[in-house]
């Protein structure tokens, strides 16, 4: 039995990384005032060409450099759609992901059923993974199971305690009152797109060189859109986000440990989207004062108007 749970919760981390890296970025360039819808597209750019490159190469860590570049170089072109042509943000991110899924899917068509003859190996923290029951869990996992949570509480000290910080939750939420304050509105809004999308790129770097050793199409199923309810229930908070990431990966492995109970597989596979309509729905009946959220969220900044 002790066994079972410790493979269950090894696994939940597994499942929950990438939910936590889309989250995190999606977090930073939604408090700079900025909504990217566009998180799936950029994560299926990022999976194939990590896996491309390591294939390739032979090399996982060039990879994951050649994923995060991808990422934010495909995100730049929301930056300028949303933010320099001041175009509506939710057709604008709609976009993004139809251009990261069909580039993808272009992209990784020769590689498919290819296996990788080398991924990113789990890697064991000295002294701390022979620690019982929980070495096992948290200090025995992938690399990017390691940097998820480090960039996440690297995002929450540096939103709530750096000057930086301060500068992209002004933009978000007044983004006038920012620029009074000699801050440059478009150049925070670029940085921060661009950094989510460096953070969705390595979540799908994730899936195909470590949590799997393949590329297939349609790989991220839905976790870039899973990841933007985990912003809104984190609300906007990247230390918040890490067991919301980690629940959720939580309710991707409960829905294989219950199939032999003869639930049909369907269902199952349904469960990670239902609870994050659930929860959408719960958060939908709180006060918005309540909710943190950004004032200027998804509204274009025209510096002429006064």
């Amino acid at each position: 039995m002790e066994e079972i749970i410790i493979s269950t919760l090894q696994r939940t981390m597994i499942a929950g990384t990438p939910l936590l890296l889309a989250t995190t970025g999606e977090i930073i360039c939604e408090r700079s005032g900025i909504l990217n819808l566009g998180v799936e597209g950029v994560m299926s750019v990022g999976a194939v060409v990590a896996f491309i490159i390591t294939m390739t190469t032979g090399q996982p860590w060039l990879g994951v450099l050649a994923a995060m570049v991808a990422g934010m170089t495909i995100s730049i072109i929301h930056a300028f759609a949303s933010i320099t042509l001041r175009a509506n943000q939710v057709v604008s991110g709609l976009a993004l992901t139809m251009i990261g899924l069909g580039l993808s899917g272009m992209l990784g068509k020769p590689y498919v059923g290819r296996p990788l003859a080398i991924k990113m190996n789990d890697f064991a923290i000295p002294y701390l993974s022979n620690i019982p029951y929980i070495g096992k869990i948290f200090f025995f996992q992938s690399p990017f199971f390691y940097l998820a949570i480090f960039l996440a509480l690297a995002s929450w000290f540096i939103l709530e305690r750096t000057r930086l910080g301060i500068q992209i939750r002004a933009t978000g939420e007044n983004p006038k009152a920012a620029e009074a304050q000699g801050v440059n509105v478009f150049s925070i809004r670029y940085f921060s797109v661009i950094i989510g999308g460096g953070f969705s790129a390595l979540a799908g770097a994730h899936l195909s060189i470590s949590y799997s050793k393949s590329w297939i199409e349609g790989m991220t199923a839905g976790r870039g859109w899973i990841a933007i309810a985990l912003t809104i229930f984190a609300l906007w908070n990247p230390g918040r986000a890490i067991w919301a990431a980690f629940l959720f990966g939580g309710i991707f492995v409960v829905q294989y440990l219950m199939q032999p109970l003869g639930i049909s597989p369907n269902f199952l596979s349904m469960m990670p989207y239902i609870a994050t309509l659930l929860i959408l729905l719960l958060i939908s009946l709180k006060d918005p004062k309540k909710l943190n959220a950004p004032a200027m969220l998804a509204a274009p900044y025209n510096r002429t108007e006064r």
